[in-house]
């Protein structure tokens, strides 16, 4: 294929992304966090439902094309399914790859993950093949969050993962000062050589997500790149603590924080100010909690990752100079048979 030059405006295609689908008088020391609060609750305009505008990989990503195939005009694409964004900023001239995540430094073009089909991160024995269809975690996160309604959850902080960058360090060892304040511990992960990798103790047992819902407060940080686990937090009914803001996925820009999530520096300098905050102002973090996982329930259904998928790849097809033909080293891929199982 040859490659095209693209608009910047296709470039920046996550702003197709109109997707479908409790305040306080500021005192004391806790002013700078309420204010933010305020600020962001009344800058924040909700989504309209009606304007959907707004190996395992590989599998995921056909599935959601082979749905809406029949729609599109013929094209060409490349598709990348590694973790990693493929086309830096300084790369000339500029080709069009579609990857799941990228950072403001890259060109790639924002797809929905495979992983609302199928893939993802394995983790034994829980998540053998990954966490599995979106739409089913939904149901189980859903019921999960009945069973520990706010007030019946452990008020605090809690994760657990694998060590796969530092920058969760320092919420690893804040937990072991102050147990009380923070539940977080390294799992294994296929790296894992020592306890070295895990900061010096035995890994901890992987936890399922469904466990997760009995903490109020839950983290969230990028793996290598973007983190598969941002979406399903939410489903909790607990408030997300999101790290950094570099890493983002195409449904990331409409997540606002202060109104769905506290958001929390790379570093952590933060973190201890932030959670005492959030367990002074209870009825403000339940309130920030529930609207994180309405817009979640609300605007990032299966039907809404098809209407993004149709939507991006029509404007893509736009953008396309030549006529497409068939070549003759092309395999045909086929529907597979329904998962109805995680």
């Amino acid at each position: 294929m040859a490659h095209r030059r693209l608009s910047l405006g296709l470039l920046q295609v996550a702003a197709l992304f109109v997707l479908c689908g409790g305040n306080s008088s500021p005192d004391g020391n806790w002013k700078k966090f309420l204010v933010r609060i305020d600020r962001a609750v009344q800058e924040y305009t909700p989504c309209v439902k009606e304007n959907c505008s707004c190996y395992q990989r590989c599998s995921g990503v056909e599935h959601f094309i082979l749905k809406i195939i029949n729609d599109l005009p013929d094209m060409e694409m490349i598709i990348n399914v590694r973790d990693y964004p493929q086309v830096p900023k300084l790369m000339k001239p500029k080709v069009p790859v579609f990857s799941f995540s990228k950072t403001s430094d890259y060109y790639d073009i924002k797809y929905p993950a495979w992983t609302f089909w199928e893939g993802g991160p394995a983790v034994w024995p829980i998540y053998p093949t990954g966490l599995g269809r979106w739409d089913l975690m939904r149901e189980n996160l859903r019921s999960a969050a009945e069973k520990w309604p706010w007030k019946k959850k452990i008020s605090k902080a809690y994760f657990r993962g694998s060590r796969t960058s530092s920058e969760r360090d320092p919420l690893i060892l804040l937990s072991r000062e102050d147990p009380d304040l923070v539940d977080a511990e390294y799992t294994k992960n296929q790296a894992w050589k020592s306890e070295k990798d895990t900061l010096g103790k035995p890994p901890a047992k992987e936890i399922p997500l469904v466990d997760h819902c009995k903490y109020k407060y839950l983290f969230n940080f990028r793996g290598v790149a973007a983190s598969f686990r941002f979406k399903h937090l939410f489903l909790c009914g607990s408030l997300v603590f999101h790290v950094g803001e570099d890493w983002q996925e195409f449904f990331y820009p409409q997540l606002k924080p202060w109104v769905h999530y506290i958001p929390i520096k790379s570093d952590l300098s933060d973190v201890r100010e932030l959670l005492a905050f959030v367990r002074e102002n209870d009825d403000i973090a339940q309130e920030i909690a529930e609207r994180g996982r309405q817009f979640i329930m609300d605007h990032l259904r299966m039907e809404d990752i098809s209407c993004y998928w149709h939507r991006l790849l029509t404007e893509y097809s736009t953008a396309l100079t030549y006529k497409v033909q068939r070549k003759s080293n092309y395999s045909e891929i086929l529907p597979k048979h329904l998962k109805t199982e995680l």
